[in-house]
């Protein structure tokens, strides 16, 4: 019901109400679908979609958003020794597949089950198929150790989530993928919500209005479609 502060926005179509119509918790809406044409929707408009295997498809525009600009990653002594020392090897959507389905799998603490269900793991799979959908796979001993995976558009990196099986792994990939984007001027990388590892990195946080004023900016730009391995890198 939109325009009705308080009440959850039921979608039966592909617009989404104004994120200001949001809960407290960011919760905007539910239903719909997870469709090439919605998640853009989505993602152009400071939303995106987070659930479980047992509500609907949700949909959120937090008050506070977490983020990082390329330029300010906040590399720690041991990982500058690691990647001086080449213990990882690292590539850009070589692997999109197995990034998300480790992100799926992967055992968090103080988290049941995964919110990356097999419909959206679908759903990014296509995008990456389509261009937007991009990865960072780090490889130690020949084996996928860790990576991450999100959305590009315009000058904005929306991250999704990230994993690790090697320590520092999942660092190495978000260090390479602000060194990367830095590179093709980005404006920004959405980490959607904060938390103590996400700040320890270098992210920070802005309100909802400042968030949508940056993505606003970032998206007058062309959207760099494709695999990004096909792109001169570092």
């Amino acid at each position: 019901m939109p325009g009705n502060k308080g009440v959850i926005y039921l979608l039966d179509h592909i617009d989404f109400p104004s994120v200001e119509e949001s809960l407290d918790d960011g919760l905007l809406a539910a239903g719909g679908d997870l469709s090439e044409q919605r998640l853009l929707k989505a993602y152009s408009h400071g939303i995106f979609p987070w659930y479980s295997a047992y509500s609907p498809i949700l949909w959120y525009s937090p008050p506070v958003r977490c983020i990082f600009r390329p330029d300010e990653f906040k590399l720690s002594h041991s990982l500058r020794l690691k990647l001086k020392n080449q213990e990882f090897t690292i590539t850009l959507d070589n692997d999109f597949a197995g990034v998300i389905n480790a992100c799926a799998s992967i055992k968090r603490r103080d988290e049941f089950g995964t919110w990356i269900l097999p419909d959206m793991i679908d759903a990014y799979n296509q995008l990456h198929k389509s261009g937007y959908a991009h990865s960072v796979e780090v490889w130690h001993n020949g084996s996928l150790a860790g990576g991450l995976y999100g959305v590009s558009l315009g000058r904005a990196f929306f991250g999704e989530s990230m994993f690790h099986v090697v320590t520092d792994a999942s660092k190495a990939a978000l260090h390479y993928l602000c060194s990367w984007l830095q590179k093709q001027n980005f404006s920004f990388i959405d980490a959607q919500n904060e938390t103590s590892h996400l700040l320890s990195l270098g992210a920070f946080t802005v309100s909802r209005a400042e968030y949508l004023e940056l993505l606003h900016e970032a998206l007058r730009f062309p959207t760099m479609k494709g695999k990004w391995n096909n792109i001169e890198s570092l």
